[in-house]
This record gives C-alpha cells, sequence and structure tokens, in this order.
C-alpha cells in the first residue's frame, strides 16, 4: 500500500486530506476535491522506503537515478508574493534542508532548485490549486515536472510555528545554530512543517529525537546554472540517450560509493563561488596527484564504504510497528553500521602522512572519540567476527548469529535449533541424491528459501522427466531448480525459527540503539567525509587519465589550447585544441564560421572547463584562468538544426529573455545562433538589440552567429573581439568541384566565407545563369551595407586606446613578472598599441 500500512495510517491520511497526482495537465486532474488520496497513476509507488535496502559500493551504480528526495514548496501570499520557502529530505538520508528566497515571476531558481533536487514527490497547499484559482507558480512546477507525483495538503499544515517545534525536537545538537539561520524565515519552516508531518505518515515511522541533520542552503554560496543550460551542456544527463555517460558527470564520475557519486552531481549543477574554498579542493587533488601512495590509500579504504548517508537514515527512524521486516532492518543496519565504523581507523591511517588542509581537517575529524565508543558498545553485543558480506544467505546467517552467545539464553536456544534445521535440510538433499542417483545440491534465495538445484542434461534423467516428489520445477540450459512437499514444510519451520531469532535480536538491537544514539551525530561528519574524498579522488582518477591542469582564478578568463572534455572521450583521438581570452576590457567575444566548423562545440567546451574549475576539478588545457562566474547561461543551437518555424522562434525569446532579465556583470553568457527561427531582418535587428544590452554588462559574452553584419558592432565598442572558425577548400580529384574541409581552429577576426548559401547553391543543379545572378545582388548589398558601418581613423584609434588601457589596468591587477621582464612586455603593449593605430595620411603628415 502507498502508506505501507493501511490500516493504521488512513484515518491520518484522511486528518491531512491528501490528494495526489503524478502528471497535473489542468485544474481538474489535481484539484478534485479533499477526497483522500485521489489516485494518480504513480500513486500505487512504493513508499514503504528503505527498512531493508541493498547496498553496493560499486560506482557503477548511478544512486541519484532513482527518485528518493520529497520537497515541500510554499508561496508567500498578497505583497509577499514572490517569496517562496522549500524544504526537502531524502528518505536515504536523513538530512533535512531548508530554502527561502526571492524570485521573479519565472519562478526560474525554485525550477533549477527542483531540478538538482530531481523529486520523488512534490508536496503544495491545496490553496495553491484551488478550482480556478491556480497559482503561477503551481501551474509552473506542474508544467516542468510532469511525471512527479504531486501531493496537496491543507494550508494549515504548513506552520511556520510547528515548523520551528520539529526543528527545535528533531535537529541534532551539533547543527542547533540553524535556529538563528531560521527563526525569521516563516516560508521554509512552514514548509518544514508539512513536510515532516507527511513523512512520518508515509514512512510509517519518526525520526529520533535530535538525530536530524537540519540545515539552512541559500542561493548565494554556489553560481546558479538554469535547467535548459545544464540540459544544453549535457551536465547530468546525455540529450540523445539519457542511458549515455557522455556527459560532463560521466568524464569526472570515477566515484567508488553513493554519496560521492550524489555529491559529484549536485557540485556539477550547482558550481562553487567562493575561490578559497576551490582552492582549498584543488589543493588536495593536487596532492592525490603528487602522492601515489596517499591515492591508492585513500581508495581502497573509500571503496568499502556502504552507503552512510542511507544507513544513518533508517538508523534514526522508530518504527511505529515492529515488525519481522523492521527487525531484520535493524539488524541488518546495526551490521552495517559496525563495518561502517570498523573503517574509522584505515581511513586515519590513510590520511596520517597527508599535508593539505583540508586533509589535514578530514584526519583530526576522525579523531573524535564517539567512533570508538560506539563501536566499542556494539562489540560488546555484538560478534567480532559478524561483518557485512554479499550473497543472502551469507548475510542471513550474519544476521542470525549477530549477538553474542549467552546475552540472552532463549536465542541461544531458537538458533540451536535453525542450526539443526538447516543441517536437516541438507541431509535431506543428499539422501535425495543419491536415493535417485542425481548431483543434487542445496541452494537458496531469499525469495525461494532453501531448494535443490542441479546441472544435468535431460537424456540422463529417467524418461526425460525428473521424479514425481520434485515439484516448482524451473529449467535454465541445463539447470534444473525444484523443490519437494517434505523441503516446503522445513523450509517453514526454519522461517518460524528465524522469525523467533529476529525478534530477540531486534529487542537485543534496539536497547543498544537506544545506548548509542547520544553519538550516532559523529556519522554525520564522517558520510560528509567520505563523500567529499570519494568525490576529490575522482577528480584525480580523471586527471591521470588526461591532461588537465590545475587551474587559476582572476578577473580574466584565459584558456590555452582548451578541448572538450566529453568530446574527448567519445572521439577515437583528442579533439584540436584552442584558445580563450576574455577580460573585463575585452568581454564580448563574436564567433563566425560555416556549419559545422565547431562553433557549438567550442562554445559548450569554455562553460563546461568553467564549471570544472568551479567544482574544484582540474580543466582539459594546458594553461587555464578563471574569473568566478555567479551564473552561467548558455542558449545553444545545433549547427545541423536548420527548422525554422514559430515554436522554435518563440523557444529562442524565452531563452534570451530570461538571460536579460537575471545576467549580471559577473554571469557567463553564451549565446549561439540567436535569431535563426525567423527572417533575416529580424533575426539580425534580434541580435543586434540583444548585443547592444548584453554590451553595457561587464559579463562574459560569447555569441556565435551566422550574421556576419553583427560583426562590425566593434567599431562602436571597443570592448567586442570578432573570432572565426577556419576552413579550406579543396578541390576533389573526380571533377572542378570544391568541398570544404574543416579544421576546427579558431582564429582572430571574422570569417571569409560569407556566402555559405551560394557556395551550397554551385554545388546543387540550379542553373548557372541564377546562380551569377544571386552573387551579383549579394556583392552589391555587402557593399552598402559596408560602406555604413566603416571604421573611421579616430575610431580606430580610440579602440587601441581603449585597448591598451584594460591591458595596462590587467598588468596592474595581476602580473607577477620581475621588473626586466615586466619592461619587455609593456614595451610589447606600446609597440601593439601604435600598429593598431591608423597610419596618417600625406596631408596629415605635412600638417
Amino acid at each position: 500500500s502507498y502508506f505501507g500500512d493501511k490500516s493504521s495510517c488512513v484515518e491520518n491520511a484522511n486528518a491531512l486530506n491528501l490528494t495526489s497526482s503524478s502528471s497535473v495537465r489542468g485544474l481538474n486532474s489535481t484539484c478534485r476535491g479533499k477526497t483522500p488520496l485521489s489516485s494518480g497513476k504513480s500513486v500505487g509507488r512504493s513508499h514503504t522506503p528503505l527498512m531493508a535496502y541493498s547496498v553496493t559500493s560499486s560506482s557503477a551504480v548511478s544512486a541519484h537515478t532513482v527518485a528518493s528526495v520529497i520537497v515541500a514548496i510554499v508561496e508567500g501570499r498578497g505583497l509577499a508574493r514572490g517569496e517562496v520557502g522549500m524544504a526537502s529530505i531524502d528518505l536515504k538520508n536523513p538530512e533535512m534542508i531548508l530554502s527561502q528566497f526571492a524570485d521573479n515571476t519565472t519562478y526560474a531558481k525554485v525550477i533549477t532548485k527542483l531540478k538538482i533536487l530531481t523529486p520523488l514527490e512534490i508536496i503544495m497547499s491545496n490553496t495553491a490549486c484551488d478550482a480556478g484559482n491556480m497559482t503561477k507558480l503551481f501551474s509552473l512546477i506542474t508544467e516542468h515536472f510532469k511525471n512527479v507525483t504531486f501531493t496537496t495538503v491543507q494550508r494549515k499544515y504548513f506552520s511556520e510555528t510547528k515548523g520551528l517545534e520539529y526543528i527545535e525536537q528533531l535537529c541534532a545538537s551539533e547543527f542547533s545554530t540553524i535556529f538563528m539561520e531560521v527563526q525569521s524565515k516563516y516560508y521554509c519552516l512552514a514548509a518544514a512543517a508539512a513536510l515532516l508531518k507527511y513523512v512520518e505518515f508515509i514512512q510509517n515511522a519518526v525520526y529520533a529525537p535530535k538525530s536530524l541533520k537540519v540545515r539552512f542552503q541559500g542561493s548565494e554560496k554556489t553560481a546558479m546554472i538554469d535547467s535548459s543550460s545544464a540540459q544544453n551542456l549535457e551536465l547530468v544527463i546525455n540529450n540523445r540517450d539519457s542511458r549515455n555517460g557522455h556527459t560532463l558527470f560521466g568524464v569526472l564520475n570515477y566515484t567508488k560509493t553513493p554519496g560521492g557519486s550524489r555529491r559529484l552531481r549536485s557540485n556539477i549543477l550547482e558550481p562553487l563561488v567562493d575561490a578559497e574554498t576551490i582552492n582549498t579542493r584543488l589543493d588536495c587533488v593536487q596532492e592525490l596527484l603528487q602522492d601515489e601512495e596517499l591515492f591508492f590509500g585513500l581508495q581502497a579504504v573509500i571503496s568499502k564504504f556502504l552507503d552512510t548517508e542511507q544507513l544513518l537514515s533508517v538508523l534514526v527512524q522508530i518504527p511505529k510497528q515492529d515488525t519481522v521486516k523492521t527487525a531484520e532492518s535493524k539488524i541488518t543496519n546495526l551490521i552495517y553500521l559496525k563495518h561502517t565504523l570498523e573503517l574509522v581507523e584505515p581511513l586515519k591511517a590513510a590520511l596520517r602522512s597527508c599535508n593539505t588542509q583540508l586533509l589535514k581537517a578530514y584526519y583530526n575529524s576522525l579523531e573524535d572519540t564517539r567512533f570508538g565508543i560506539i563501536l566499542e558498545k556494539i562489540t560488546n553485543v555484538i560478534n567480532d567476527d559478524t561483518r557485512y558480506t554479499k550473497g543472502c544467505l551469507s548475510m542471513r546467517t550474519q544476521k542470525c548469529y549477530a549477538v553474542k552467545p549467552n546475552v540472552n539464553e532463549f536465542l541461544d536456544i531458537a538458533r540451536r535449533t535453525y542450526t539443526e534445521i538447516v543441517d536437516d535440510i541438507a541431509g535431506m538433499i543428499t539422501q535425495l541424491a543419491e536415493k535417485y542417483g542425481l548431483p543434487m545440491k542445496t541452494s537458496f534465495s531469499s525469495a525461494r528459501g532453501f531448494f535443490i538445484q542441479m546441472n544435468a542434461d535431460c537424456s540422463t534423467l529417467p524418461n526425460g522427466q525428473l521424479p514425481s516428489e520434485f515439484t516448482k520445477i524451473t529449467k535454465m540450459k541445463n539447470t534444473y531448480s525444484f523443490t519437494s512437499a517434505d523441503l516446503i514444510k522445513m523450509n517453514e519451520r526454519c522461517q518460524e525459527s528465524l522469525r523467533e531469532i529476529y525478534h530477540m535480536t531486534y529487542l537485543i538491537v534496539c536497547k543498544l540503539l537506544n545506548e548509542i544514539y547520544e553519538h550516532i551525530h559523529c556519522l554525520y561528519k564522517l558520510s560528509d567525509i567520505v563523500s567529499m574524498l570519494d568525490m576529490l579522488l575522482s577528480f584525480a582518477h580523471a586527471c591521470t587519465l588526461s591532461d588537465y591542469v590545475r587551474p587559476e582564478f582572476t578577473d580574466t578568463l584565459a584558456i590555452k589550447q582548451g578541448w572538450h572534455p566529453i568530446l574527448e572521450k567519445i572521439a577515437m583521438e583528442k579533439p584540436v585544441s584552442n584558445n580563450t581570452y576574455l577580460t573585463e576590457g575585452n568581454n564580448f567575444v563574436i564567433i563566425t564560421g560555416p556549419n559545422m566548423s565547431g562553433k557549438s562545440t567550442y562554445l559548450k567546451q569554455i562553460a563546461l572547463c568553467q564549471i570544472m574549475a568551479q567544482i574544484g576539478s582540474y580543466v582539459p588545457a594546458e594553461y587555464c584562468s578563471f574569473r568566478i562566474a555567479e551564473q552561467i547561461f548558455t542558449r545553444i543551437g545545433m549547427d545541423d538544426d536548420i527548422e525554422t518555424n514559430a515554436s522554435t522562434f518563440m523557444k529562442e525569446m524565452k531563452e534570451i529573455t530570461y538571460i536579460i532579465q537575471n545576467a549580471n556583470d559577473k554571469s557567463l553568457i553564451i549565446i549561439d545562433e540567436l535569431g535563426r527561427g525567423t527572417s533575416a531582418e529580424e533575426g539580425i535587428g534580434i541580435c543586434y538589440a540583444a548585443c547592444e544590452y548584453l554590451l553595457n554588462l561587464k559579463a562574459f559574452t560569447l555569441f556565435a552567429t551566422h550574421f556576419l553584419e553583427l560583426c562590425h558592432i566593434d567599431a562602436l565598442y571597443p570592448n567586442v573581439e570578432n573570432y572565426h572558425f577556419e576552413v579550406q577548400h579543396v578541390r576533389s580529384s573526380a571533377g572542378n568541384k570544391e568541398k570544404i574541409a574543416y579544421t576546427y581552429t579558431l582564429s582572430k577576426g571574422y570569417t571569409e566565407e560569407k556566402n555559405y548559401g551560394l557556395k551550397a547553391a554551385e554545388v546543387s543543379s540550379l542553373p548557372s545563369a541564377i546562380i551569377l545572378d544571386a552573387k551579383e545582388i549579394t556583392n552589391h548589398v555587402a557593399k552598402q551595407i559596408l560602406h555604413r558601418q566603416k571604421s573611421t581613423p579616430e575610431m580606430m584609434k580610440q579602440r587601441a586606446a581603449y585597448q591598451l588601457a584594460m591591458r595596462l589596468v590587467q598588468t596592474a591587477r595581476n602580473s607577477r613578472l620581475d621588473p626586466d621582464s615586466l619592461r619587455v612586455y609593456l614595451k610589447g603593449l606600446k609597440t601593439k598599441y601604435e600598429a593598431s593605430c591608423p597610419v596618417p595620411g600625406k596631408n596629415e603628415e605635412q600638417q
């Protein structure tokens, strides 16, 4: 059932007045009234979460692909409209994240945050979707998250007073500073109240007092990447195949734990903006690359960790009902906890000789005495050789014999009974094998219990069939699986004995857990350390597979011979490298070149390198320097997408409007092929107007276009630079036809490949007379445009002076040259300035 135990929760469901829908497409599909649990197609999804979860240490399993986050959202009313409170909790991780911020009418921050969280379910107030009065926020969220379950609850459960009470009751003492942060943030407190009440129902369990990690996460500490940009850049999902690993996440993901994988994903979607924090991470990556023993030692220990966050989540929950399943789960989790704590000392040993600030801090954190206290309390009750193992039968044996002998006399008797039954089953199957002369062996699965398995060709069986006393026969190739009536009865006795063992063990485990709850919060610290180390090791691993370099952070974006990290993974050979240089004085770059020449790839490459730098990774380049970007906007076209229709044009307009409304001086803006969804005249006009608006910002902007008229904007704005992708014309050996060879090399100036359409026409079957007429008309129009936009000598001189001034400012801010080298550099600037100024005419010389 949806709530796990239906009978105990239906009254509570009625009280909360829940309405659910998995895919809200209009007023009537969600807001059908107040009937409890109005079903949508996903409502039957099991929410009896994680009491007996599977754990893997392999990075092959992407933990983030299975949605497990529940989010509550509430918006202010009246004058407070636009003030949004959010609270989220991951059912795999006992951490509640609170957010509150002002958003504009596009609700871009809300949508971006939700895209990052990838929620399983979103909870909102029923007043947000009242028939005929649906809020814009509700409409936008349901439009963007069509496959997410939506549940509405009565507005009264969004209570800031109750939210603060919950936090005071549940927040672990180590995170109690959260009170100061959120006391006056009423909307996130209201969201927290509704969220915690709802999670209590779907889990059929409550969180133990003082067990939750609660933190407030504003928007100011990370760069904002809107969902459209994340999709354009293929940060975590490949646009052609969602199962494909050709993404930035795929390039960098060599993590060994689910927690490390989740941390990497969230960092890619929300890069850091604090240079000091980024450099601290980069110091760690550098040490891991330089110290091979440290790298392999840490990697060996980290790979043994299970999902610590998920383990914590189930440990701090107190089930409302004691069932065999909850008992078995608690025993399993105590074994996982023992396994995790036994890795603390090896992790400390691996970190003992480290030098960087962050790694030393982690080492010191691991000296927390609570790790030893918890482990000692566990080993007083649990056998020393009890450990996490793979295989359901071996793990069942570990759970059965987890508690030491002589702790409970009745438990010891029950275990002896269980052992005798298991021995009897093995003996019975041996007798059956001798009786029929067949190679039978004992097998086990969690679904079937003990059963018989046999490898044999059917021709060796009497009449080609198994004896009649065997039932439930399945065959795969030459492997038979079957059971018998006696074996089924013995399995039932075995299960009954196990239930007794689990019940008595559970009581002992619960008593033990009550003793260690007060010390368990050190595991939050351990979880954070393991996931961060896993991510940093992943960065170092990626560096060993490619020639990445450490980025610097200045007020300049300078990449020497950088290449596209995802393309490198896909391509058989290393992609062509190119340079990038933007400063405050040359912050706007226009890029031209024919279709397929490499413009879109180059633009994506710059954004990906910027993100890699800001998460603390090395970057694919010979050298790189970055200015911290507070927002990264991309509007990327496809070179092979020449579709032009109203919907394409409207999408373009929405994207450019969003950029213009949200960009600031610290943004990185990447725009590709704006205006192709309309006529050439309108497209040029829109591009020119957008460029002029963005030129008023100090944002770093790269603007790729086919409209060569835009290239002449540099005559009016000295902070504009023109670059183009070179192509070569090669004549085919069989005939006079000419084809284009792409070099994928970026050069200064704008492209000379001015008439792509005419070149395409020349190799088509159009009559030559039409092509000649078209060329003549094109040349005439181009001369008129060029004449109007021609730079005057005065303009050229002003541009040269401006660029010299900006270079001098850059030098004063960032130069680390010695006096002699600086003198040579300044002389070079002077020479360049003189060369850029127009040569005076004879008349001017005489005057």
